[in-house]
């Protein structure tokens, strides 16, 4: 299998933001994509890196219908060598096949799900953000395309990966959050989808998140859907407490997915001899926590906030002070030695970062084949 690169002529790229501090999230795209195809019979073939566009779709394709897509999340950073950072894109492979094999899809090789980023970086680095706080927003994808009406797993899948600049994912920024508790809807059932970053598990929260929204929140931490007595997850991140001195955080499993950022997190926690526990904690334990004053700090983590402090949590009907509604020391500590991690301003003692070498990606900026690995 061979990547074909297919740039985009200088003259019909399209126009960068110009005000980094306004670019938000998820609304602006770079000039290219990368695209593969997948069939029972053949496996992956026709890889390529073009122009970023719609996509051509069957109305009966299978992923209208049933479902059947996955996606991951990861950012390119700009390093001060001039060079680029990823974050864990490894580990972010590993997760990607794991919805994979939930969601019924093909396996994808780690080697291809690197070089098709790294294709991508090599014609889009420019559209990497220079400010602290914003970078490169990376999103691969794999869907079936099949067009089939009728129950069953594809025979034909799509892979592509998308790329945007991107800025704080909340509004408040690095600044606590309001949450609520949401008891009326349930996201993920034991035995479902909710270990998986599959369209449906997302899906399941908007009507909650919508209604959390208008009520003066910004997102909804959910209770498990059996006995709505543990806490889970946010809508859009994994949660972490702090309770008299130790950081308690609900463990990765069938309902909650494994996220990247927090186990970062964790092991920076536990590099700094903070204790750290994993368990299903209830949600009458942690305001009993906050009635008698243990507890102490929370917050969020994951890929498109990295660390999110909550200042504010609401519980049928009565609402909870968190650190005094203000960003606690560890979520603060946590958090910047994430992002001086995530772009090179201090060392990596973890193995996190995968670095891209722009001039060598210039290198093989023209229209010919490049080798790949074999998927």
């Amino acid at each position: 299998m061979e990547f074909k690169i297919n740039p985009v002529p200088p003259g019909e790229r399209r126009s960068k933001p110009g005000d980094e501090t306004k670019l938000g999230f998820g609304r602006t795209y770079s000039d290219h994509m990368f695209t593969m195809k997948w069939t029972a019979d053949g496996g992956w073939s026709d890889a390529t890196v073009g122009r970023y566009g719609a996509l051509a779709l069957e109305p009966s394709a299978l992923v209208l219908h049933y479902g059947q897509t996955i996606f991951e999340g990861l950012k390119a950073y700009r390093n001060p060598h001039g060079s680029i950072n990823l974050f864990r894109p490894r580990a972010n492979a590993a997760r990607f096949n794991r919805s994979a094999a939930r969601l019924d899809l093909p396996q994808l090789d780690e080697q291809v799900f690197m070089q098709g980023i790294e294709a991508l970086l090599e014609l889009d680095h420019e559209w990497i953000p220079r400010s602290r706080g914003t970078s490169l927003y990376i999103r691969p994808t794999m869907i079936a395309t099949e067009p089939y009406i009728g129950l069953k797993s594809a025979s034909q899948v799509l892979f592509f990966i998308i790329t945007g600049p991107v800025g704080a994912y909340y509004p408040e920024g690095f600044n606590p959050i309001r949450i609520t508790v949401c008891e009326k809807y349930s996201r993920a059932g034991p035995g479902g989808l909710g270990s998986a970053k599959t369209a449906a598990n997302y899906a399941a929260s908007l009507v909650a998140e919508k209604e959390a929204i208008k009520a003066g929140y910004t997102q909804v931490l959910w209770l498990d859907a059996a006995s709505r007595k543990y806490v889970e997850e946010v809508g859009s991140m994994n949660i972490l407490f702090k309770i008299a001195g130790k950081v308690i955080t609900p463990p990765a499993g069938e309902t909650i997915l494994a996220g990247i950022t927090k186990d970062s997190a964790l092991q920076l926690l536990k590099s700094w001899n903070v204790p750290v526990e994993e368990y299903r904690i209830t949600i009458d334990e942690l305001l009993a926590a906050h009635a008698d004053g243990t507890l102490e700090e929370a917050f969020g983590a994951g890929t498109a906030a990295v660390i999110s402090p909550v200042g504010q949590l609401e519980y049928k009907g009565a609402t909870y002070e968190v650190a005094d509604g203000q960003t606690g020391p560890l979520a603060r500590k946590v958090f910047e030695a994430l992002m001086a991690i995530q772009y090179g301003e201090q060392p990596d003692p973890f193995g996190w970062i995968h670095e891209v070498v722009p001039a060598q990606m210039a290198q093989r900026a023209a229209p010919v084949a490049v080798a790949a690995a074999k998927s």
